[in-house]
């Protein structure tokens, strides 16, 4: 399983068995992660694993879901950083489920790293992981998202591989299940809309940034295993007149 075969496959995992991974899968996340380009490649980010199989280490927050082990990115606090952070843990989640390995997004956990706090760092994201207690439990079952039609204004029919990018798209996990986005899609473009601004944030939802990212990870994805390029550019000339009372956030540009 590549990691595009995977958007289909992974599932949000809130049950784990509380047993230990094998080291080269543990020592390997930092290695993958240092070879994904960042969307931002200027904002610096760290990665921290919390080893809970012993009992020793805690996570702290609202933390609704135990797991062995959990993924901690810190980042600096620049504009865009949370959408950069999710387009990185993203992938993380893909790359884990390439190994069989399960996880879920914690947003409201927490934990503290001293170190990196003294140098500017700030926690992003929490990725729980480990071995599903149910390997087999919702893989049949299609996970709940919109129906691409209701996501997407076509302003021309799209090709097939731009179809597939707005279905990795689609197929993204989003805080509450949320699905913040909509699609105006052309032949070589999409323009990506917010439902609510992206500076908002809510109690209930104060992660919109961050969801775009993971989503933008499903297309980066897509595209690679397609083999097209794309440029993600904001442009200034786009308004709101394509989907009324949403905000514009990025266009995605392809190379053909």
């Amino acid at each position: 399983m590549n990691l595009y075969e995977a958007i289909y496959a992974r599932r949000s995992v809130r049950n784990y068995r509380m047993e230990p991974l094998d080291d080269t899968i543990l020592k390997g996340i930092p290695d993958f992660l240092n070879e994904v380009e960042p969307l931002f490649p200027d904002i610096r980010t760290e990665i921290r694993i919390v080893d809970r199989c012993t009992g020793k280490k805690k996570i702290g927050g609202l933390c609704n879901v135990k797991a062995p082990y959990y993924a901690v990115l810190y980042s600096e606090p620049k504009e865009k950083s949370d959408m950069n952070a999710g387009f990185l843990m993203e992938q993380l989640s893909l790359y884990l489920e390439t190994r069989g390995i399960g996880s879920c997004f914690v947003g409201m956990a927490k934990h503290r790293d001293k170190e990196l706090e003294a140098k500017g760092f700030v926690q992003k994201i929490i990725l729980a992981f480990g071995m599903p207690k149910d390997l087999n439990k919702f893989r049949d079952k299609e996970p709940k998202r919109m129906a691409l039609d209701e996501l997407c204004v076509y302003k021309e029919p799209p090709k097939a591989w731009v179809k597939e990018m707005l279905e990795a798209a689609r197929l993204a996990p989003s805080s509450t299940n949320s699905q913040p986005w909509r699609f105006v899609v052309y032949e070589n473009r999409i323009h990506v809309f917010s439902k609510k601004p992206l500076g908002e944030r809510s109690l209930l939802n104060p992660f919109t940034e961050l969801n775009f990212g993971i989503m933008l990870a499903n297309v980066m994805v897509a595209a690679e295993e397609v083999w097209i390029d794309l440029d993600l550019i904001k442009l200034n000339n786009i308004t709101h007149k394509s989907i009324p009372n949403n905000q514009y956030v990025i266009s995605i540009l392809l190379k053909i």
